[in-house]
C-alpha cells in the first residue's frame, strides 16, 4: 500500500467523522450555479512524508503527474504568473483578460531582494544557500506578501516553503493555509516532493522527509459523495520515480525530467467540481 494513499484516506476519515461544518454560516467560494459551497474541516493537520521510501502519490484515484509539476516549474522556474506560460487551464478561473492572476505565486518568487552577498529572487537565494550555508536556519521561501494581497487574484494557499539540511540530507516544510483536501491535496504533495528532490539533486544532496502542515483541511460539501467511494479502494503499491541524473543546474529541469514506473491507480470516472 502507497503511504500517501494511508495519509490521504486517514485525513479524509478524520474530517468526516469529526470535522466541523460551516452549512449555514457566510462562505466566500460558490459553485458554477451560485450555490454556496460549504466544506467540512479539520485544522491544524501534520503529514510526513520520506521520499527516502516512496514516492508520495495516490493509487486510490489518478493524480496528474506532468501536470502537477508543469505548474510547480510555471511557479517556481518561470516565476510566472501569467496563465499563457501553463499548459493546463487550472488557474483560468482566476486570470484576468491578460492571462494574468496579478501579484501572486511566480511574481512573489521572482522579486529581487538585496542581500550582503548581491541581489537575489527567493529561488536563487535557496540555491545559494543550500550551496554556500547548508547549515543555515534561515533557508525558507514566502508567498504571503501582505503589501500585495490586495493586487492577487487568490491568495497563495501553499504558501511557504522551509529547507533545513542534516548531514548530506535535505528536509522540507510546506505551510499551507487552506487545502480542498480532493482536488489538491495530492496535487500539492506531489508538486513539493519533485521540488525538494530537484534543491536536492542540483546541492549535491539526497531528498529526505516532506512535512506538510495544512492550517484549514477541508471537504467540500459536493465532493464527500466521492471521497466516501474513494475510501472504500484497496490502495496499489506506490511507484518508482526516475529523475535524469545529468541535470546539475535548477533551471535545466523540464517535464521530462521525472518518470514514473510503475503508475497503477484507480480510475476516477466522476467529474469533481471546483469551488470559486
Amino acid at each position: 500500500m502507497s503511504r500517501a494513499d494511508r495519509v490521504f484516506l486517514e485525513n479524509c476519515r478524520d474530517i468526516i467523522e469529526n470535522g466541523f461544518s460551516d452549512e449555514g454560516l457566510p462562505v466566500r467560494p460558490r459553485w458554477e450555479d451560485g450555490t454556496p459551497a460549504h466544506t467540512v474541516k479539520k485544522f491544524g493537520i501534520v503529514n510526513r512524508y520520506d521520499l527516502r521510501e516512496e514516492f508520495p502519490i495516490l493509487t486510490v484515484r489518478r493524480t496528474a503527474f506532468r501536470s502537477c509539476i508543469d505548474e510547480l516549474l510555471w511557479i517556481w522556474q518561470k516565476k510566472s504568473n501569467n496563465v499563457h506560460d501553463l499548459h493546463s487551464h487550472i488557474w483560468d478561473s482566476w486570470a484576468d483578460e491578460t492571462g494574468s492572476i496579478g501579484k501572486a505565486y511566480g511574481y512573489q518568487l521572482g522579486i529581487k531582494h538585496p542581500y550582503p552577498e548581491g541581489e537575489f529572487d527567493q529561488v536563487d537565494r535557496v540555491l545559494y544557500d543550500l550551496e554556500h550555508n547548508p547549515s543555515s536556519r534561515r533557508i525558507l521561501t514566502n508567498l504571503y506578501n501582505f503589501a500585495d494581497l490586495s493586487e492577487m487574484h487568490l491568495y497563495p494557499c501553499a504558501y511557504s516553503m522551509t529547507f533545513n539540511v542534516s548531514g548530506d540530507t535535505l528536509n522540507g516544510i510546506l505551510n499551507q493555509r487552506s487545502q480542498d483536501m480532493l482536488t489538491a491535496n495530492n496535487w500539492n504533495v506531489v508538486q513539493y516532493a519533485i521540488l525538494l528532490i530537484m534543491f536536492a539533486q542540483v546541492s549535491g544532496l539526497k531528498a529526505g522527509e516532506l512535512v506538510h502542515v495544512i492550517a484549514d483541511a477541508h471537504l467540500y460539501d459536493r465532493h464527500i459523495p466521492i471521497v466516501k467511494e474513494i475510501m472504500e479502494r484497496e490502495p496499489l503499491p506506490a511507484p518508482k520515480l526516475t529523475v535524469d541524473p545529468s541535470v546539475k543546474n535548477f533551471y535545466d529541469f523540464t517535464v521530462d525530467s521525472f518518470r514514473l514506473e510503475g503508475y497503477e491507480f484507480h480510475p476516477l470516472d466522476k467529474k469533481i467540481p471546483v469551488a470559486v
